[in-house]
C-alpha cells in the first residue's frame, strides 16, 4: 500500500457490510488505505466481505449486529474502539425495502423499514458519535434519490431516506463545534440486491421503467461506490453516486408537483395488475430484506430449557 494512500491509519465502520453497497464500499476504503469494521446481519456475508478487504496492514474485522438494537451497536462501537483504537469514520449504510401501494403493503413490513432505514441510522450515530468527537471524525448517511424524488410506490423507502436526509442536516449543526463533520450520501438505482429483487416484481419493474432518463436506469456498483469512497476522503457534506443527481439538488422542490400529475397516468394503467398481484410483494425486497426476515425470525423463537 503506497504511504500517500488518503486513509490510511483512519478506522472506517460500514453498517449493511454484509453485501450490495456496504460490502463493496468496505472494500474501496480498505483499498485506499483505511482499517474496516464491518457491520451487518448475515455472519457468513460479513466474513466473506471482511475476507475481501484482506491485504489491508491496518486490519479489518466484521460484527453482526441489528442497526436498531441500541445496546448491540453500543457494544459494537466499544468493541471496534477497543480493537482498533479509534473510530475516525462510520457510514450509516444499512437499509431495506419494500414496493407497492401503501394500502397493500403488510403493516409490519412498512413499519420495519422505518426502523431498519431511520431508527437504525440514528441508534448508529447514537452509539458511534461518542468516538467520532473523540477522533474529530466523520459520519455518512446514506440516503438516496428517493429522498428527492419522492416517487409512488415506494412511500416506505421514500419517507425513509427522506428522514434520515433531514436527520443528518440537523446533526450537522449540532455536532460540529465538537469537530464532527456529517455527509449525506445520494445514490440512484445501482446494481444490488435490493434493486434486483425489485425488479423481479413484473410491474414494479414495468412501473420503474417509465420514469424518465435518467431515474429510469441502473447503474454499476463500482463506479457508485467510487464515488461515495472519494467524498468519505474529502469528508464531503453532500456525496453523490452518480454525477447528475448533483443537479437534482435545484429541481427538486418541483418533482413532487411533475410526479403528482404524471403518475396517476401510469398508475391508472398498472392498477389492475397491483391489485391482482398485491399480495405478492408484502414482504421486504431481495437477499438483504429476507436476511432481515430471518433474524427477527430467529429473535422470535423462545429458547429451550
Amino acid at each position: 500500500m503506497p504511504k500517500n494512500a488518503p486513509l490510511a491509519g483512519q478506522v472506517a465502520v460500514v453498517t449493511g457490510a454484509a453485501r450490495g453497497v456496504g460490502a463493496e464500499l468496505a472494500r474501496a476504503l480498505a483499498a485506499r488505505g483505511a482499517t474496516v469494521a464491518l457491520v451487518g446481519l448475515e455472519p457468513k456475508e460479513l466474513e466473506r466481505s471482511a475476507a475481501e478487504c484482506g491485504g489491508n496492514p491496518g486490519g479489518v474485522g466484521w460484527w453482526e449486529a441489528d442497526v436498531t438494537d441500541l445496546d448491540a451497536m453500543r457494544t459494537v462501537a466499544e468493541e471496534v474502539t477497543a480493537r482498533f483504537g479509534r473510530v475516525d469514520i462510520v457510514v450509516a449504510n444499512a437499509g431495506i425495502a419494500i414496493g407497492g401501494s401503501f394500502l397493500d403493503s403488510d403493516p409490519a413490513a412498512f413499519q420495519r423499514v422505518i426502523e431498519v432505514n431511520l431508527l437504525g441510522s440514528t441508534t448508529t450515530a447514537r452509539a458511534f458519535l461518542p468516538a467520532l468527537i473523540a477522533s474529530r471524525g466523520y459520519l455518512l448517511q446514506i440516503a438516496s434519490l428517493a429522498a428527492m424524488t419522492p416517487a409512488p410506490l415506494m412511500t416506505a423507502y421514500c419517507a425513509s431516506k427522506s428522514g434520515v436526509e433531514a436527520f443528518a442536516h440537523a446533526l450537522r449543526g449540532e455536532v460540529a463545534n465538537q469537530g464532527v463533520r456529517v455527509g449525506v450520501g445520494y445514490l440512484s438505482w445501482t446494481d444490488t440486491d435490493m434493486v434486483r429483487g425489485a425488479d423481479e416484481d413484473e410491474v414494479m419493474r414495468e412501473m420503474r421503467a417509465s420514469l424518465p432518463w435518467p431515474t429510469n436506469r441502473t447503474y454499476p456498483l463500482a463506479p457508485a461506490v467510487q464515488r461515495i469512497a472519494d467524498g468519505i476522503a474529502r469528508r464531503s457534506v453532500h456525496v453523490y453516486a452518480q454525477g447528475w443527481l448533483r443537479s437534482y439538488q435545484l429541481i427538486r422542490g418541483q418533482i413532487p408537483l411533475v410526479l403528482g400529475r404524471v403518475a396517476p397516468l401510469q398508475l391508472r394503467k398498472l392498477e389492475p395488475r397491483l391489485r391482482e398481484t398485491a399480495a405478492a410483494r408484502r414482504g421486504l425486497v431481495g437477499r438483504g430484506g429476507a436476511a432481515d426476515e430471518e433474524a427477527r425470525a430467529a429473535r422470535e423463537v423462545p429458547s429451550s430449557g
